[in-house]
């Protein structure tokens, strides 16, 4: 180690650490690849759809199916119970509106009622006092 060129030490120093770790990463690649060789290649006389790679992404395939009819129908159902609760609000808001309608409507009535007693009352008050004035005036 030179102490006036600590710069070149590194280089060395990385470049072997570099070269260990791409061996190791290519101990790995070549052990997978191994591993799981067999699943790729087919058994004479066996047909493609019966080898292991394929017997697991079928039973993957019907596990993820499995899965979205599960996840699927929860939804559907909720989904139907809130129609349900829909509809029945619905129902609940045409029947209010029909009962405040009904009640305008009665109070509309109660009020030209009210306005026709108070014009018989002012009219029957106007022919008394007309009629007081006269006898006042005679």
């Amino acid at each position: 180690m030179n102490p006036n060129r600590p710069e070149l030490v590194e280089p060395v120093e990385q470049d072997g650490n570099l070269a260990a770790v791409s061996e190791v990463e290519a101990g790995i690649r070549d052990f997978v690849r191994n591993d799981v060789a067999y699943l790729r290649r087919p058994v004479p006389g066996q047909l493609i759809s019966d080898s292991p790679l394929e017997a697991t992404h079928e039973a993957t395939v019907n596990s993820v199916n499995s899965l979205i009819q599960r996840v699927a129908g929860t939804s559907l159902a909720e989904i139907e119970n809130l129609v349900s609760e829909l509809e029945s609000l619905r129902e609940l808001l045409h029947a209010e509106g029909q009962r405040v309608q009904r009640e305008i409507s009665g109070y509309a009535q109660l009020s030209q009622a009210a306005m026709k007693s108070t014009r018989m009352v002012a009219d029957n008050v106007a022919l008394w006092k007309r009629a007081a004035d006269g006898l006042r005036n005679s």
